[in-house]
């Protein structure tokens, strides 16, 4: 018999920072959902308020980054009565393997959830051989 479980709030983490920052603003990780299909993999991360032209993704190393920028004149002059969560940036980062074709990585971002497709290589898909 399966058990009932409550829905629970996750609690936004601030990015421990590793070096200073010009930006006087937070920067949040956002929270990530990765599946794996036949074809590669699916990460899905919430970036809520971020809109596409101030998203900056990039493989460095072979470190998959995504950066997410909000625009703050949105929020300037408003007082909130209630808040669940603090507003800032989003960034996050996943070492890729040799398995990931990192030049075909693709991205879409709607409603404040962006969508990363990470195919696999070639020579990484399951294949069968032809015995002769």
């Amino acid at each position: 018999m399966a058990s009932k479980r409550e829905l629970q709030l996750a609690q936004k983490r601030e990015l421990e920072k590793k070096e200073e920052t010009t930006v006087p603003a937070r920067i949040f990780v956002p929270n990530a959902d990765i599946y794996e299909t036949k074809d590669g993999l699916n990460v899905v991360l919430e970036m809520p308020g971020v809109e596409k032209n101030s998203v900056d993704i990039r493989v460095e190393d072979g470190v998959l980054k995504v950066d997410g920028k909000l625009d703050f004149s949105k929020y300037q002059g408003l007082q909130p009565l209630y808040t669940e969560y603090n507003v800032g940036h989003f960034s996050r980062s996943f070492r890729l393997s040799n398995k990931i074709d990192q030049g075909k990585i693709a991205a879409d971002l709607q409603d404040g959830v962006l969508s990363l497709m990470l195919p696999f290589a070639e020579k990484a898909k399951p294949r069968s051989i032809q015995v002769n």
